[in-house]
């Protein structure tokens, strides 16, 4: 009899509860999916040509395993320009296979066996796992719909003990659109210089901000030598395939890092490299225009959801609303099957990104205005009829 060929603590893993509902929408040709994490534009033109070019002229080789020296220096100016934060390109700065890499090989070069990594949910499904695969130990901060789903230093003095190292900041928020101001961020900068902590802060929607701009921890004082700011390509250029990231932090934490990435990646697609050169240079009016058009649609969303009676904090982050279904009487997961079967459109349940997105649904709007105007149609009528069927039943 063989032995079993599999690892314990990867089969512990629970698989993403993202992919079920995508997986039922395949076979559903008929149904409009308002599930995906990813933007509805194509990459801008110039981007594209770039590549193209890169290609054309043989640029098919290995970079350096941290990056293409331009791109590292673009980064740099970039930053500066957006969060008033300066990195050393040549040893701050490591270009990734888009930023789910980069969450990997930090918290890989932070953690060791028995450290406690703090992760406010709902947020993005990676970070749980990345943990204990880096033999961390995860602990859940559950953010509260009353607070518009904010991390507080209240969230965090309950959480917190000797072993915790690090804190994991999601913000712009997949799934909810929560972001922190500075006002917000100010007293937990404090609390995480007091307790000694170090921050992973995952800004890959930092450009789809729509109450003014995007605030990074790591530009307060005392923070910068304490974050890692982890960003990238797909969700603000809409450059999802190409698997670009990038992670900004101290010389001592990168340099590890970069080590990890050497052994597992050897480095991050050239030609892509080469693309967002061209993106970060010259693409700041595409970006913006993309950023105009979410923002539209997310006050479509929003109004009528109001109309329709439908509970919503306004989210001013990322191109997600994570409107609360709890009147309905049914857990999130039972409130989204029956939607698809129903009414032929995906959303996400709540609890694909934490037990405490229960009663709540991902709804994404990186989706044409048009096919939004029909899924909300479809979900109008649905409700009414889950308020009909509660009345009856009274």
């Amino acid at each position: 009899m063989m032995r079993d060929p599999l690892s314990k603590k990867v089969t512990g893993l629970a698989p993403s509860g993202i992919r079920k509902f995508f997986d039922l929408v395949s076979e559903m040709p008929e149904a409009i999916s308002l599930g995906v994490g990813e933007p509805d534009f194509d990459t801008p033109w110039r981007i594209r040509e770039e590549g193209i070019y890169a290609l054309e002229q043989g640029k098919t080789f290995y970079t350096s395993n941290a990056g293409l020296k331009e791109l590292k220096e673009e980064i740099g100016r970039y930053l500066r320009r957006k969060i008033n934060v300066d990195y050393d390109p040549a040893s701050e700065i490591v270009v990734t296979v888009g930023g789910s890499e980069g969450i990997d090989i930090a918290l890989r070069a932070m953690l060791d066996p028995g450290d406690e990594v703090l992760i406010p949910q709902p947020s993005y499904v990676s970070y749980l796992p990345c943990t204990i695969m880096a033999d961390g130990v995860p602990v859940i901060i559950p953010l509260q719909y009353e607070n518009e789903f904010k991390l507080t230093v209240e969230d965090l003095e309950k959480a917190v003990t000797p072993k915790t190292k690090v804190l994991v900041m999601p913000f712009p928020n997949n799934p909810t659109g929560s972001i922190m101001t500075k006002a917000d961020l100010e007293p937990v900068a404090e609390f995480v210089k007091e307790h000694d902590l170090y921050v992973l802060s995952d800004e890959i929607y930092s450009e789809l901000s729509y109450q003014g701009d995007h605030v990074s921890i790591a530009s307060l004082p005392g923070m910068r030598e304490r974050t890692i700011v982890i960003n990238g390509f797909s969700k603000g250029f809409a450059m999802t395939g190409w698997r670009l990231g990038y992670c900004c932090g101290p010389k001592l934490i990168i340099e590890q890092m970069v080590k990890l990435h050497q052994y597992a990646i050897m480095c991050a697609p050239t030609n892509s490299q080469y693309a967002a050169v061209e993106g970060l240079r010259h693409c700041e009016n595409e970006v913006e225009e993309m950023r105009k058009s979410y923002n539209q649609r997310r006050r479509f969303l929003m109004h009528e959801f109001k109309r329709m009676g439908l509970e919503c904090f306004e989210p001013f982050g990322a191109f997600y609303v994570f409107p609360n279904i709890s009147e309905f009487g049914m857990t999130s997961e039972e409130f989204a099957t029956r939607f698809l079967m129903e009414e032929k459109v995906a959303v996400v349940p709540g609890t694909a990104f934490g037990d405490c997105g229960e009663g709540f649904l991902r709804i994404s709007y990186a989706y044409s205005l048009e096919d939004l105007k029909i899924a909300l149609g479809r979900l109008e009528h649905f409700i009414e009829k889950l308020r009909n069927e509660g009345n009856t039943s009274c």
